[in-house]
């Protein structure tokens, strides 16, 4: 059991965010065991081929077979939508002995350590370069085209929902509600370590005014935190939806629904009972975000849809009437 010990103040400062180099770095856990990953067997297979023209004995070597990944290389988000270049930006510029003492307690032992990480420790900075320009590759061979939309309009939807709990129902439903292995009591939040894989030595840690940042992933199966308890306190959780990364597009199978709308309203009315945006909906029924806005203007003149601006992006959502209409 890890307890998380607030202040007064630290609940104002707790926050969430996501990361894409986060998602990349353990989406390389597929590598090591593709059956704890189902919903992600269409993208391993559609990728194979890019993957293995890649650095692929590093990038295998990046996650250890029970899963723990060198903390530098998912450095806490420094805001809620961070660039993936400037997250490897970041990684570029970590210092060398942090690099080496991370590999060696993501690995346990020096014995432990993939022939590729030990040999690579021996020169660290030319290493360092390597590890960075590895998942460089990786990302804009492997993820950056069709799969990082997809993520995206997943941990978007988190953000959105438990946004949602917390202004309805207040801190004590947001935490309990993010994983089952989270429980708030009397400004304590327990993550219990009960069914981890492998235990560490964890301590009890204060937020102590540095905040806590709240990180949805879709390669998590319960929250984790960091290996290292004096790094800024962060705890990973499991993202909702994260099951329909390998769902094609719904069919309409209300036939009425069809002849009401049209077919392509239908389906991004079916599509959208967590919120996204044009571009997210364009990726995943592959047309082109022009036609995509063209319909949603339609069923949000309807009343169909609402809409809310986030940054740059404006996410629509299924109103009650477009519940109803739905049902």
């Amino acid at each position: 059991m890890i307890e998380f010990r607030f202040e007064v103040d630290d609940l104002a400062t707790t926050s969430f965010a996501y990361s894409p180099l986060q998602e990349a770095v353990f989406s390389l856990r597929c590598l090591h065991d593709p059956a704890r990953y189902p919903h992600h067997r269409p993208w391993l297979r559609r990728m194979r081929p890019s993957l293995d023209a890649l650095d692929h004995e590093l990038l295998t070597a990046l996650t250890a077979s029970w899963g723990w990944v060198p903390d530098f290389l998912t450095p806490r988000p420094e805001r809620a939508r961070p660039a993936f270049a400037d997250e490897l930006e970041r990684v570029r510029r970590t210092p060398l002995y942090v690099m080496a003492a991370d590999f060696r307690a993501a690995y346990r032992t020096e014995e432990a350590l993939p022939p590729v990480v030990a040999r690579g420790l021996a020169d660290p900075g030319t290493f360092l370069a390597r590890v960075a320009d590895a998942l460089d590759a990786y990302w804009h061979a492997c993820l950056a085209g069709d799969w990082w939309p997809r993520v995206q309009s997943i941990l978007e939807a988190d953000l959105a929902h438990h946004g949602r709990v917390l202004a309805e129902q207040g801190a004590g439903a947001l935490f309990s509600g993010l994983d089952a292995r989270l429980a708030w009591a009397e400004g304590l939040l327990r993550l219990s370590t009960r069914d981890f894989m492998l235990q560490a030595p964890w301590a009890d840690i204060r937020i102590a005014g540095r905040g806590l940042v709240l990180l949805p992933t879709i390669f998590a199966r319960g929250a984790q935190p960091l290996i290292d308890p004096d790094r800024p306190p962060t705890i990973v959780y499991p993202a909702r939806g994260r099951a329909t990364l390998s769902e094609e597009p719904p069919p309409v199978t209300d036939d009425a629904l069809a002849r009401l709308l049209g077919r392509p309203r239908a389906r991004l009315l079916l599509l959208l009972a967590e919120p996204a945006s044009t571009t997210e909906l364009a990726h995943r029924l592959k047309v082109t975000p022009g036609a995509v806005s063209q319909h949603l203007a339609v069923l949000y003149d309807a009343g169909l849809l609402s809409r809310t601006r986030q940054g740059r992006a404006v996410r629509y959502e299924r109103t009650a009437l477009g519940n109803e209409l739905c049902r």
